[in-house]
């Protein structure tokens, strides 16, 4: 599989996959704030809607948690 730069792929809840771009990433020693969207992935509305179940922010939340404990896992290592 050729690896595309600044893309990743996840696999949704049916299984399929589905290609991702990276916008952006930045590093932080302060306190950040994060805002998600959602957005429509075939392109065809360029408009960001609120996340707006409680389902959509425990994603959200996990996804954070996840990267936060990736961080301090290769922050340790690094030491």
């Amino acid at each position: 599989m050729e690896e595309k730069k600044g893309i990743f792929t996840i696999v949704n809840e049916e299984g399929k996959e589905v290609e991702c771009e990276i916008l952006f990433t930045f590093e932080s020693e302060e306190n950040t704030k994060v805002y998600a969207s959602i957005y429509d992935p075939t392109g065809q509305s360029a408009a960001l809607t609120p996340i707006e179940t409680e389902k959509e922010w425990k994603v959200i939340e996990n996804i954070l948690t996840s990267v936060q404990q990736k961080i301090e896992e290769a922050s340790s290592s690094n030491k």
